[in-house]
């Protein structure tokens, strides 16, 4: 009876993922691009509002002189914006992912993050989402004759899912708290099960959603940066990481709206 009881509440909770997906579907998609691109964003002003700053910061760090400080402030500027709205424009989705990709990568090597495993695996998640922003831009394949399913067209789309999802889960790494209290034990076994399930992509549109949900409520909380005077440091740290949790509730909203993609669990129970 239990079991036909918890089948019974999935059902109601797929169902409602469903309606909300068919009501939210051009807006979805959208607001998913908006929350993806939020960090590069900030970051972007961040360097139009603190240009010196970060300049000095890298020929301090690195020594490079005041042309390259100034080039590196430059490019990430130009990149994060550019690239940010070419995505929310739809304009060229793929090149723009090249150069967000390359703005990930060479902050995570001129701040040192690679030494830093909470902020690597910040920046993983933040590839995931991107790579999930590709898949999304992908047409489906159409096969060459009317009402004739094509085999193994979309095999880059479906692995380019795969390979988000699974990166976008290292953002949880973080946010769980090693904590003995009944409470904590109980919320970090609830969000390592739905990491999981959103990995090997079973129940994906709902394990996702409810993630959304939770990393959500967390971030507002952990991270409310504009509770502290824009002089202490630590308000661009909380700021710095309410944006980037954005931008992976981003990719979770893509997970909803796309679905797990062909190589999932969800996809092989329909040949079950």
């Amino acid at each position: 009876m239990a079991r036909v009881d918890q089948r019974q509440v999935l059902q109601i909770a797929e169902d409602f993922v469903d309606e909300v997906l068919r009501y939210g579907k051009h807006i979805l998609p959208t607001l998913a691009r908006l929350c993806l691109v939020s960090t590069f964003l900030e970051d972007g002003a961040r360097m139009w509002f603190q240009w010196n700053e970060q300049r000095d910061y890298m020929n301090v760090s690195w020594g490079i002189g005041w042309f390259l400080g100034t080039a590196f402030v430059f490019i990430n500027l130009v990149g994060q914006i550019g690239g940010s709205g070419m995505v929310l424009a739809r304009y060229k989705v793929d090149a723009a992912c090249g150069l967000l990709f390359f703005i990930v990568f060479l902050q995570t090597v001129a701040y040192s993050i690679l030494w830093d495993l909470h902020f690597l695996l910040r920046n993983l998640s933040l590839v995931g989402a991107l790579l999930l922003l590709i898949a999304e831009s992908r047409v489906e394949g159409k096969s060459l004759f009317a009402g004739i399913p094509t085999t193994g067209e979309n095999k880059p789309k479906n692995y380019l899912q795969l390979t988000g999802r699974i990166l976008l889960v290292f953002m949880f790494v973080t946010v769980l708290k090693l904590e003995l209290s009944t409470a904590q034990v109980i919320a970090n076994l609830v969000a390592s099960a739905l990491m999981i399930l959103v990995t090997v992509g079973y129940k994906t549109k709902l394990s996702a959603l409810v993630l959304v949900l939770w990393l959500g409520i967390s971030n507002f909380y952990a991270n409310a940066f504009w509770t502290l005077p824009s002089y202490k440091p630590m308000r661009d740290f909380l700021k710095y990481d309410f944006f980037q949790t954005m931008s992976v509730i981003g990719g979770l909203l893509m997970v909803v709206y796309l679905g797990p993609g062909g190589v999932s669990m969800d996809e092989h129970k329909k040949k079950w």
